[in-house]
C-alpha cells in the first residue's frame, strides 16, 4: 500500500499505541473495585448519609484526578499497563485530569444518578471506538488527553 521511508520510520515508531475500549474497560473495572471497597470503609466510618455520598464522591473524583496527574495512571491502568498522556505526550495537567472525569460525579446523583451514567458510559463507549486515536468525548473535552499501552510503540 504506503511505503514508509526510513525518514518516517522514527516519527511513527514513537507515537503511542492508543489502547482500546476493551482493556480501558478492564482497567475502569479494576478501578471501581478499589474505588468501591474505599467508599464502603468510608460508609462505615462516618455513616451512609448525606455527608457520606458528598464525601465518597469526592474522593471518586480525587482518585482518577490525582492518579491521572501524578502518576498519569489509576490502579486499574497500571495493572493493565495503560498510561492517561495529555496533548503534548506529558502526563495530565490536574485541570485536564478533573475536566476527563468530571463525569464520574454523574453516579452520586441520587435516583437517577445511575441511569444517566450508563448513558454517559455508552456515548464516552461509541466515541472511543469512532475515534481513530482513541479518544472519547471526555479526552476530547480535556482538551486532547488520551489513553495509551505503555512499551507499545
Amino acid at each position: 500500500m504506503f511505503a514508509v521511508s526510513s525518514v518516517d520510520a522514527p516519527a511513527i515508531a514513537d507515537r503511542p499505541v492508543p489502547a482500546d475500549l476493551p482493556v480501558r474497560l478492564a482497567a475502569r473495572g479494576i478501578d471501581v473495585v478499589v474505588i468501591a471497597a474505599l467508599d464502603f470503609v468510608l460508609g462505615r466510618l462516618i455513616g451512609f448519609g448525606w455527608d457520606w455520598l458528598l464525601l465518597g464522591s469526592a474522593m471518586v473524583l480525587a482518585y482518577f484526578a490525582l492518579l491521572d496527574t501524578l502518576a498519569g495512571a489509576t490502579v486499574g491502568k497500571l495493572v493493565l499497563g495503560l498510561r492517561v498522556i495529555g496533548p503534548d505526550g506529558g502526563k495530565p495537567s490536574l485541570r485536564q485530569s478533573v475536566v476527563r472525569e468530571a463525569f464520574t460525579l454523574i453516579g452520586s446523583i441520587p435516583f437517577v444518578g445511575p441511569l444517566l451514567a450508563i448513558v454517559v458510559w455508552v456515548w464516552f463507549s461509541m466515541t472511543i471506538r469512532s475515534n481513530p486515536l482513541r479518544q472519547g468525548k471526555h479526552d476530547q473535552l480535556a482538551g486532547g488527553t488520551r489513553v495509551v499501552r505503555v512499551g507499545a510503540r
